[in-house]
C-alpha cells in the first residue's frame, strides 16, 4: 500500500540521514507512486522532513558524555600538576571530570567541598580515638585540642564553601580574599593539631593515625587553596 511504501521511505530517510541527494531520490519516488494522495501526503511529507533534518542537526550538536569527561580529565590532569600531591590531587578529582569540564570555578568549588567533608570524616575518626583506653592525659590533652582546630576548619571551610556559591553583595576581589583567608586559617589549623602529637610522650599508634588523617586533609585543603588562587587570579 501507499501508506507502507511512504513509511518504509521515512524511516530509510530518519535512519540514514537527510542529504540533498537522498531527499531528492526519495521525493521522486514518492511523484510515480501515485499522484492521487499526492497534495495531502507532501505536506505531510515536507514536515517529516524538516522533523528529520533537526533531529539529524540536533545528534550533530549534541556533545557526548565522553568527551566531557576526557576534557574535564586533561584539565583536572594539567590542574592537578601545579599542586603539592599531583598524585592524591587527580586521585581525588578525576571522577567529577564530567562535572567540572574544564570550569576554574567548578574546580576550586568542587575542592572546597571536597576539603569540608574530609574535615569532617577526620574529626569523626580523632573524636573515636579520644575514646579508646589507656590513653595518658598528654595523648587525651592533644586529642582533645586536635578536635576542636578541626571544628575551627570545619567553620573556615564551611564559611569558604558558601561564599563561592554566593553571586551578589561583595565584589569578586572582596570575595576570592575571605575565601582564600578562610582556606589558609583552615590549612595552619591543621599544622596546629599536629604540633600536639610531635612529643616522645605520645603513643607510636596514635600518632601514625592522626598523622594519617591530618597530612591527606592538610594536602587537600592546600591543593583547594591552589585552585581558588588560579580562579581568583583568572
Amino acid at each position: 500500500p501507499l501508506s507502507s511504501l511512504v513509511f518504509i521511505k521515512l524511516e530509510i530517510l530518519l535512519v540514514h540521514g537527510v542529504t540533498k541527494n537522498n531527499q531528492a531520490s526519495f521525493c521522486r519516488e514518492f511523484e510515480e507512486i501515485g499522484s492521487s494522495y499526492f497534495s495531502i501526503s507532501m505536506a505531510a511529507l515536507l514536515i517529516l522532513i524538516h522533523l528529520a533534518t533537526l533531529l539529524n542537526s540536533s545528534l550533530a550538536v549534541r556533545k557526548p558524555l565522553g568527551t566531557q569527561t576526557n576534557i574535564g580529565t586533561e584539565f583536572i590532569r594539567t590542574s592537578c600538576g601545579t599542586t603539592t600531591d599531583p598524585g592524591l590531587c587527580m586521585t581525588t578529582f578525576s571522577g567529577y571530570a564530567s562535572e567540572i569540564q574544564a570550569s576554574p570555578k567548578l574546580l576550586a568549588r568542587t575542592a572546597l567541598s571536597v576539603s569540608l567533608n574530609t574535615t569532617r570524616s577526620a574529626s569523626t575518626v580523632i573524636v573515636k580515638l579520644s575514646k579508646s583506653h589507656g590513653l595518658k592525659p598528654k595523648e587525651i590533652a592533644a586529642i582533645r585540642d586536635c578536635v576542636e582546630e578541626l571544628k575551627d576548619s570545619v567553620d573556615e571551610l564551611k564559611r569558604a564553601c558558601d561564599e563561592m556559591g554566593s553571586g551578589g553583595g561583595k565584589s569578586f576581589e572582596l570575595r576570592m580574599s575571605d575565601i582564600q583567608t578562610w582556606v589558609s586559617a583552615a590549612l595552619t589549623d591543621e599544622d596546629t593539631c599536629m604540633d600536639g602529637f610531635s612529643g616522645k610522650y605520645i603513643n607510636g599508634n596514635l600518632k601514625t593515625t592522626v598523622r594519617r588523617q591530618i597530612v591527606k586533609l592538610a594536602h587537600l585543603i592546600s591543593i583547594a587553596l591552589a585552585f581558588v588562587s588560579h580562579y581568583a587570579a583568572h
